[in-house]
């Protein structure tokens, strides 16, 4: 069966985007959560920060090590991540589950103080960043294999960028945030002929977005 370029057909049938082909734990975070929308503050801010972890590593690293990093951050409650201190980055360090990297560990702790600022100020996490989502003019004419592979970034994730670098956010440059829209579905990136595709659409249509 010759497919499209980029999709990869799997054991049970279905037409998956290449990138999760091959492992279980990737074909289920594809077919069960990636590109889905998400609304709660918490799941958004554990989504961003991840992402800024990955920066440099595969995503399958990441998703390997999820529940550890939520045992090691409080569940990512920005709340109570904000309340870390060096006793914490000192324990983090020391915590093989997860990515010991300063930076990031330490960017994790002010993004949770600068999320706690937004919140106050925007009413929720939520609202503000769907406040984001792109216009069709801005988004491919075709969703195929060619169209992503070209599409690191967006217009709209440097904006989303710029803005949180703005309110003092770290580890959120345009890369970073257009695989964060991806996955929590504020762009719908599963390919033409990716079986999820259909479902994200009418998901996202059927969301109900914080205002």
């Amino acid at each position: 069966m010759d497919l499209p370029s980029g999709l990869k057909l799997g054991s049970d049938g279905k037409c998956r985007c290449w990138w999760s082909h091959g492992d279980a734990e990737y074909e289920a975070y594809h077919d069960r959560e990636w590109g889905r929308p998400v609304v709660e503050d918490r799941r958004l801010f554990e989504k961003l920060c991840l992402e800024g972890f990955q920066s440099g590593l595969s995503w399958l690293t990441i998703l390997r090590k999820r529940e550890n990093f939520r045992r090691a951050f409080a569940a990512f409650d920005p709340a109570a991540v904000a309340a870390f201190d060096e006793r914490d980055v000192e324990r983090l360090l020391a915590d093989a589950g997860i990515v010991r990297h300063r930076g990031k560990i330490v960017s994790t702790i002010n993004n949770a103080r600068r999320a706690l600022d937004l919140i106050a100020s925007e009413g929720s996490l939520a609202a503000y960043i769907w406040r984001f989502e792109p216009p069709a003019s801005e988004r491919p004419q075709v969703f195929d294999h060619a169209s992503l592979v070209a599409m690191p970034t967006s217009p709209t994730s440097v904006r989303l960028s710029k803005d949180l670098k703005k309110r003092g956010w770290s580890f959120v440059g345009p890369t970073t945030v257009y695989a964060f829209m991806q996955a929590m579905g504020l762009v719908n990136d599963h390919l033409e002929g990716c079986h999820c595709r259909a479902e994200i659409e009418a998901l996202r249509a059927a969301a109900v977005i914080p205002r």
